[in-house]
């Protein structure tokens, strides 16, 4: 059956500004980092994809490692690009990334220029695509020279496979370099993605913090697991599923839900109810709300496993303020808990 979008598609979604640039995203994207491989229904997928643009998500995020198998995420996509959003192609983001393992050898992975733009035009090809909105650096290089890792990005833009340039896991201090480079080459930092929830704050800490040295940079972020690879919902109160992360150490060991970590978990929830919200919908607000200091997070990343879980998640949009209150209660659960599995990169 032809996919005919609902009309009122941008009444319900609040878009926000990336940085200083003119691009704009929706407050909430949907990212295809599971679900979208060849182990999930393909009639799943595309009924998740249909439903979300719907609801005004206009912004997909994948990599070409996303899967399983590495790179079905983007072959799938492609798919359901050819088969439902080939006529709406210029009211999507459509983003992706390379930088951690993708096929063998010493070129198959990491921040070099030989990796970076073979892996791009391995994803075009994938996704029928003849571009991409933003091309990122999935994980900072120790080996490689920054310079070569965002001369790769420019050379991305400057030759139209890409309209902006990204970096994902980048610390402050790299990302104030990376900017600058990228600056000198004329191609500026668009967005940073970082993995940001109420039980994983790094990005707030340190002189400057990441907000800080992004808003000095005149970039935005989009903020990824947000719902703490599923701790921020409420399938962890009364325990392990057996369907869950956690049962199965995908994303998500179970070791993380301490029992302290189950008391923040439930105190939050706590919170939620009294807001109206359920636990995943004031945690997708909360990574929203203003930061104190530095630029807001333009945009929150989420996944979703069915239609019903991503009306859920994207309901959120309806309530995203807070009272002083709140947030002063939310800040004595919502504290670093130990669950960042990206914080090695940070250290490149």
């Amino acid at each position: 059956m032809t996919y005919h979008p609902a009309d009122d598609r941008y009444e319900t979604m609040p878009y926000r500004r990336v940085g200083r640039s003119g691009l704009l995203l929706p407050a909430v994207s949907l990212g295809l980092w599971h679900n979208f491989g060849d182990d999930k229904p393909f009639g799943t997928q595309r009924d998740i994809l249909r439903r979300a643009f719907d609801l005004g998500v206009t912004h997909f995020d994948l990599a070409n490692n996303y899967g399983p198998a590495a790179g079905s995420a983007e072959t799938n996509f492609g798919r359901h690009l050819k088969d439902d959003f080939r006529p709406f192609r210029d009211e999507l983001v459509i983003s992706t990334k390379a930088g951690y393992g993708m096929w063998a050898g010493p070129y198959g992975e990491w921040g070099s220029r030989k990796y970076l733009l073979a892996s791009l035009d391995q994803s075009l090809e994938r996704m029928g695509l003849d571009y991409v909105d933003i091309f990122y650096s999935h994980r900072p290089d120790p080996d490689t020279p920054l310079e070569e890792t965002m001369g790769a990005l420019d050379t991305a833009v400057r030759s139209g496979r890409a309209l902006y340039a990204g970096i994902s896991s980048y610390s402050p201090e790299r990302t104030l370099e990376a900017a600058a480079i990228l600056a000198d080459l004329g191609t500026p930092l668009l967005i940073h993605q970082p993995s940001y929830s109420m039980l994983n704050r790094w990005t707030e800490n340190g002189t400057p913090n990441l907000y800080e040295a992004l808003e000095q940079s005149g970039a935005g972020s989009i903020a990824f697991s947000p719902l703490a690879q599923g701790l921020l919902t409420s399938r962890y109160l009364d325990g392990v599923p057996e369907d869950s992360r956690a049962a199965s150490n995908k994303s998500l060991d179970a070791g993380q839900l301490s029992e302290e970590n189950l008391r923040r978990i439930r105190g939050l929830n706590g919170i939620a109810e009294g807001r109206g919200q359920t636990l995943a919908q004031m945690a997708i607000a909360w990574v929203l709300r203003d930061q104190v200091k530095g630029s807001p997070v333009t945009s929150a990343l989420i996944g979703a496993s069915s239609v019903h879980q991503l009306e859920d998640s994207l309901a959120a949009v309806q309530n995203l303020d807070f009272t002083s209150e709140e947030l002063q209660a939310i800040d004595e659960f919502a504290v670093d808990s130990d669950i960042n599995l990206w914080a090695k990169a940070l250290e490149a």
